[in-house]
């Protein structure tokens, strides 16, 4: 909701970046102002809610594909005449993105947008005399540092991606020049700590519904300390540790660890105990569901006993190469076999109905109760069987238009990104797709942006680096309980906790939450580790270059080193 258009920063937002996510008119309200809009407590959490929205849409899409296609989990790989995409997809699995490529400028642009959108709401409501709707000062402030926690939030992941922003404390203004990272943290730094003692506690019992609490805005800041070597060259992981033991001992609200894991991805989350800050979805409302087309097969829909195709684009990095053989050559990646075999979540995904399911992986035959995904590419006619490899398997001792048999075995087929085939990777199904009969079900999962298992991950990474490595298994045990039937078969340990390990178990924990590349550039992997298909690359590569765009709309920008 956008009660003025008098500001520079917002309409160039709107007019020249595209609204994107917005659907607002092109109408000037010159006449609207505080006390003539807003008569209810309803108007004023239309205005407050408007950049959450913004925030929704954010964490997911080119954000989530920047930071899993770059890294050594996910791929979105040629598959015969689909996905090639102008080799886009290929150059960001490469490291080889350029300056024009779209994810990225989304990623600038959602960033900017989301901090303009939270600004303009912030003015509206700092001009509004709450008890003029029945509400409080304290609820101004209240809602207040929330968006400005939330423009803490929108710099904090631009600073991920790109390194230092214009910075902007009002929507005065279009010019602005980029501050260095140094004063980039700094900014986001002060606008937590101003706002964390003015948020709403968590009370056991309350549900999760988007509201930023205190516990979200202390995690942020830990976030902000846990990468700060990677961002400004300082290492604050005593400051993180600190903020993340605060939380576990109830300091800024009372969460604890979900017993099992289909409570924190689960169609009721709201109510788990573990979400700190999610962004809330329902069917027909919001939904959290852009993954669906991308993830899975076009036919995938039967298998689930619902409607509606995928796209058949992204899936696992392989484990293992054409001949099933486990890969050795390197150790990040392969991330369906770092699943124990008797971890529950290993297991086909099954809906049982009423809301219940077991397993997260679209793995095998594609055959459940409800009916089959039928090949229609190189397997046409036949029931998908999805596989932990790469490769073109269907073209094994078939001759080509001259008689001549290129691939006579499968230790001869080539494992790239430019050759995969329809049934080609595992599929993850971490946030559950019910059947037709619970269609109202559908996108009912909130998606968890910060959860307290990540809490306990970033102590136990903190812990790891000071040498405490009993102290980090303990941590990260505790999270690992959940996934096994009793006796957990390979338990973290003083012996056998190093970087590598640290990793995987952010990988099992985290698989496709949007976070990888930022886990791999904090330990100094992103750019100088192999992974299938991947080889090292430039050390200017752990930022994304400013989109050429930006420079269309600011002259004052200047570009990453490297680009």
């Amino acid at each position: 909701m956008k009660l003025k258009y008098s500001n520079t920063l917002l309409l160039f937002i709107l007019v020249f970046m595209g609204v994107g996510c917005t659907d607002l008119d092109e109408k000037f309200y010159s006449e609207v102002v505080p006390s003539t809009f807003f008569k209810t407590e309803k108007d004023v959490k239309a205005v407050l809610y408007r950049p959450f929205t913004h925030a929704r849409w954010f964490v997911e899409n080119d954000r989530w594909l920047l930071q899993e296609t770059t890294a050594d989990h996910w791929i979105l790989p040629t598959r015969g005449p689909h996905w090639y995409n102008g080799g886009e997809n290929i150059r960001y699995h490469d490291h080889q993105w350029t300056v024009s490529d779209g994810w990225i400028w989304g990623a600038w642009r959602g960033s900017l947008m989301g901090v303009a959108l939270a600004l303009d709401s912030k003015q509206d409501l700092e001009n509004l005399d709450y008890s003029t709707v029945g509400l409080t000062d304290e609820d101004k402030v209240a809602h207040l540092k929330q968006l400005e926690t939330l423009v803490a939030y929108f710099y904090l992941r631009g600073l991920d991606f790109f390194g230092g922003l214009p910075i902007y404390t009002s929507n005065e203004g279009e010019n602005v020049p980029r501050s260095t990272d140094k004063q980039t943290f700094e900014h986001v730094e002060n606008l937590l700590k101003a706002a964390i003692p003015t948020l709403n506690k968590k009370v056991a019992g309350d549900n999760e519904e988007g509201e930023i609490k205190q516990a979200g805005a202390a995690a942020m800041l830990a976030q902000l300390y846990f990468n700060a070597e990677s961002y400004i060259g300082e290492d604050r992981f005593d400051d993180c540790a600190k903020i993340c033991q605060d939380i576990i001992d109830g300091e800024y609200g009372e969460y604890s660890l979900d017993p099992t894991w289909f409570g924190v991805h689960g169609f009721d989350n709201h109510a788990s105990p573990e979400i700190i800050w999610s962004t809330p979805s329902q069917f027909n409302k919001l939904e959290y569901g852009w993954f669906y087309q991308r993830f899975y097969h076009y036919e995938s829909y039967k298998y689930f006993g619902g409607e509606g195709g995928g796209w058949n684009g992204l899936c696992l990095q392989p484990s293992k190469k054409p001949t099933g053989e486990l890969y050795t050559e390197f150790d990040l990646g392969k991330p369906f076999s770092k699943f124990n075999e008797n971890d529950v979540r290993k297991q086909p995904y099954t809906y049982n109905g009423g809301g219940k399911y077991t397993g997260m992986f679209l793995m095998g035959e594609q055959k459940s109760q409800y009916g089959a995904s039928i090949g229609s590419q190189e397997y046409s006619g036949e029931i998908i069987n999805l596989v932990d490899l790469v490769g073109r398997v269907s073209e094994v001792g078939k001759p080509d238009n001259n008689g001549n048999i290129e691939y006579p075995d499968l230790a001869s087929l080539p494992s790239t990104m430019s050759d995969a085939e329809e049934n080609t990777g595992i599929r993850m199904v971490k946030v559950p797709i019910p059947n037709l009969a619970d269609e109202s079900l559908k996108w009912g999962a909130d998606n968890p942006v910060i959860r307290l298992a990540e809490i306990y991950f970033m102590l136990a990474e903190c812990k790891l680096r000071e040498g405490s490595k009993s102290d980090a298994a303990t941590l990260i045990n505790q999270v690992r309980a959940r996934y096994f039937n009793g006796v957990d078969p390979d338990p973290v340990t003083a012996t056998n906790l190093d970087e590598i390990r640290m990793l995987d178990e952010w990988a099992l924990e985290f698989l496709g939450e949007g976070r990888r590349r930022t886990d791999l550039i904090r330990w100094n992997m992103f750019t100088t580790a192999n992974w299938w298909d991947h080889e090292p690359s430039e050390s200017f590569r752990r930022r994304f270059p400013v989109p050429e765009k930006a420079f269309s709309g600011n002259t004052a920008l200047k570009q990453n080193p490297g680009y």
